[in-house]
């Protein structure tokens, strides 16, 4: 006969006064985790108690029950409850439930152990989802927050985490993605996009949540971009655009979706500022949002005036200036600005800065000629570069802006009025990114005197003349060439000159990473400014200005005009005889280049020039990043990175090699090999002992030694 099943025996629940539990010191919670007890006595104030307590009775010495019962498991609603007491809002005698344990094969430590234990927490998606549900039962976010005793931002946070793809939600409730992962795909609504992005990273790897952040904005515009402060969100979304925000980490305000609408937005928003600006009454204007370094080679840039004040203008900049000075000098000893002076002179030095930099007043027989470029800065602002004369447009200008003869000037002016040195209004030819609004007009009508021919073999004559004149007049010399060098570098009107010489303004690539913002293109362009600035403005009088420079200044003014021509880039080889450079001219180009290098003592990392992601790092492969770390900081270092992804690796390389100096070896300072093993004798006022002259290269001494 079988044995029959002893059936469990559950403890039974009764409602015990709250004035007769107390709380046992066998509950195994020491540590405080979760929701305060304040928070916790307002739930139950709230909803009541969910939970009963788990109690044992007490008994006296004899073994007999008092009636009091001690609380092992249930430790923090007991402490709640008893808050809820003490504040009058419950009755001491109020009944709990509870459960009554009279168990003596388990003791009330193991009861209270098991309970914390085998209790599992509520899966995060179940929690989301549950969320969702409250919110689609009319709560509001700030309902829901006030509830659960969290912030609004985390309702929201957990409601976009609810409305992410279901197939993503699955494959996160059975373990296939972390929490931080379903994060990132929160970023953009779009199921399909997010579908998308998760079978790429899941296949490929590289499915680190800042990577799936990175592919599901790619399409977008970061709101910190230029053009997007440039047009301004809200009259993006007023156009009916949509921004993807993060609610998880720091967005920088989102990204902007509709790139095509931000263009057309930056676009009209351009050319409505062109519009303006050509009313000026320039000859074009080149509109772009962003032009590339070096887009102004080959124009003549005009010097303009800054325009003087009215008196209005003096007074309020005079006032401005005046409160400036007097919190810097009432603050001068202070270690910390308080908030609201701090703001006060940020918004004074803005309004200054206003008036510094208003647009420059320009010769209207100059501006009928020229022209200029509209673009965004790297703020978002608008920024109007005025004042270039393009190649084409140089005969005229020259034609226009030379000094006319005072009396036929004086005629002119008698005959037909006094308006005839002011230009004709003109309409400006705007291009945006390109496309041309009006066509442009050749003013070229120059007429020969002679036959060309003739021309050309009389001043052969004269040229020939002048080349063995010039030759035995080297300060002369020196001022043809610098004068030639000056125009090229200063006044770029590249019309042909008397003197066949000059630099080509070697161009550098415009999309290298940083190559605009670095401590060497700040340098070349302040130097360039302080000489733009002390040569004279007319180019008829630079001759005369240039022969009363002392040599030491001329001697620096011709370096700085050569130091244009400097190419040290590393090209493409043209393997099938075209234009391009050959093998050994690019040889010859780096050899020479790592000549002037040792010539100068340039050093890379002295200049400012750090190893990153966009410039060295994210570029190559990883056995060059760990070689250069291995290298920088030695094997240790690397060890600590060899087992990362590339990309993470490429950024905590950047951080390790971030003060050590290290350089790839196209930036390095190369040395001289030596020319053979056999090692030459010093001349003997070179020596440092006497004998070393007599040992070696007796028989043969130098040419400079050999002549005293």
């Amino acid at each position: 006969m079988a044995k029959a099943v002893q059936k469990i025996k559950l403890s039974p629940s009764r409602d015990v006064p709250f004035n007769k539990l107390v709380l046992a010191q066998s509950n195994v919670r020491r540590t405080k985790a979760g929701i305060s007890i304040e928070d916790l006595a307002e739930d139950i104030a709230r909803r009541s108690l969910l939970q009963s307590l788990n109690v044992r009775p007490i008994s006296d010495a004899e073994g007999q029950e008092t009636g009091m019962f001690e609380v092992p498991a249930g430790g923090r609603r007991y402490r709640a409850l008893e808050l809820l007491v003490k504040q009058k809002r419950l009755a001491k005698t109020a009944s709990v439930p509870c459960i009554v344990s009279d168990s003596t094969e388990t003791s009330a430590e193991e009861d209270s152990l098991a309970e914390n234990v085998h209790r599992v927490a509520l899966h995060p998606l179940d929690q989301f989802r549950a969320f969702q549900t409250l919110r689609e039962q009319g709560r509001s976010e700030e309902d829901i927050a006030a509830i659960f005793f969290v912030s609004p931002n985390v309702v929201k946070q957990r409601l976009r985490l609810a409305a992410v793809s279901p197939t993503l939600l699955d494959v996160y409730a059975d373990d296939g993605m972390s929490l931080e992962q379903l994060m990132a795909f929160s970023v953009t609504a779009e199921h399909t996009r997010q579908e998308q992005v998760w079978e790429s990273v899941n296949k490929s790897g590289y499915d680190e949540p800042y990577q799936i952040r990175r592919l599901l904005t790619e399409r977008a515009v970061r709101a910190s971009d230029k053009r997007a402060r440039f047009v301004g969100l809200a009259a993006y979304e007023a156009a009916g655009g949509s921004v993807l925000r993060d609610l998880f980490e720091e967005d920088g305000g989102g990204w902007l979706e509709d790139v095509g609408l931000l263009e057309r937005l930056v676009a009209d928003k351009l050319r409505a500022e062109a519009e303006i600006i050509a009313a000026e009454g320039w000859k074009w204007l080149d509109v772009a949002a962003s032009f590339p370094y070096g887009h102004d080679h080959g124009h003549r840039r005009l010097e303009g005036i800054p325009p003087d004040l009215t008196s209005e203008e003096q007074a309020s900049f005079d006032t401005l200036q005046a409160e400036c000075d007097a919190l810097q000098a009432k603050y001068e000893d202070a270690d910390e600005l308080p908030d609201e002076v701090d703001a006060r002179l940020g918004e004074l030095e803005q309004a200054l800065e206003a008036f510094a930099n208003r647009a420059y007043v320009f010769k209207p027989a100059e501006i009928v000629h020229a022209g200029a470029f509209v673009s965004i800065d790297a703020e978002g602002g608008l920024q109007v570069e005025r004042g270039y004369v393009r190649r084409e447009d140089e005969t005229a200008f020259v034609a226009a802006t030379t000094e006319p003869d005072p009396e036929a000037n004086a005629a002119t002016s008698d005959a037909d009025g006094d308006d005839q040195g002011v230009p004709l209004a003109q309409h400006a030819t705007i291009t945006v990114a390109g496309q041309a609004s009006a066509d442009e007009e050749d003013d070229d009508d120059a007429i020969r005197p002679l036959p060309d021919r003739l021309v050309t073999e009389l001043t052969a004559h004269r040229t020939l003349a002048l080349r063995d004149a010039v030759a035995c007049h080297p300060q002369v010399a020196m001022t043809a060439l610098l004068h030639k060098l000056c125009v090229d570098a200063f006044y770029q009107t590249y019309t042909p000159g008397c003197l066949e010489a000059g630099v080509r303004h070697v161009q550098l690539p415009g999309q290298t990473p940083g190559l605009k913002e670095s401590a060497s293109a700040k340098s070349i362009a302040d130097r360039h400014a302080a000489w733009n600035a002390d040569l004279p403005t007319d180019e008829q009088a630079l001759w005369d200005w240039l022969a009363t420079l002392d040599d030491a200044s001329r001697l620096a003014l011709l370096a700085h005009c050569a130091s244009f021509g400097v190419n040290a880039l590393f090209e493409k080889v043209d393997r099938y005889g075209g234009s391009g450079v050959t093998a050994n001219g690019l040889q010859r180009r780096l050899d020479q280049a790592d000549r002037l290098v040792r010539s100068v003592n340039l050093d890379m990392a002295e200049v400012g020039w750090r190893p990153t992601v966009d410039n060295y790092l994210g570029r190559v492969t990883k056995s060059r990043i760990l070689d250069a770390v291995r290298e920088a900081k030695g094997e240790a270092a690397a060890q600590l990175i060899d087992h990362l992804k590339k990309t993470e690796m490429a950024k905590e390389a950047e951080r390790l090699l971030e003060d050590t100096r290290w350089l790839p070896e196209p930036l390095r300072l190369c040395e001289v090999a030596p020319q053979s093993d056999v090692k030459e004798a010093l001349p003997e006022f070179l020596s440092d002992n006497e004998g070393q002259a007599s040992e070696v290269g007796e028989s043969e001494p130098t040419q400079g030694v050999a002549a005293e």
